[in-house]
């Protein structure tokens, strides 16, 4: 299994938890209970998603799926 070849549902996971972090970081954010929250039960699903059981190095993947999201993200509001 390729390190870039993540499920979709676990690159959306990850999309979504970079927005609610953005949001919860601009200044001001409105009701920031519920994007603490939000952070808290996307941590979640992201650190137990099965995929991580046939990664090979973990720490590796999760890091290459923080940069595919990033630069996928970029390329979007480009």
């Amino acid at each position: 299994m390729d390190a870039t070849d993540f499920p979709d549902d676990l690159v959306q996971t990850q999309a979504a938890w970079n927005a609610t972090y953005n949001a919860l970081a601009a200044p001001r954010p409105r009701d920031t209970t519920a994007l603490r929250r939000r952070l808290l039960r996307l941590s979640v699903r992201l650190w137990w998603h099965p995929y991580w059981e046939s990664a090979h190095s973990v720490p590796a993947a999760r890091s290459a799926l923080r940069q595919q999201t990033r630069a996928g993200g970029a390329a979007r509001a480009a």
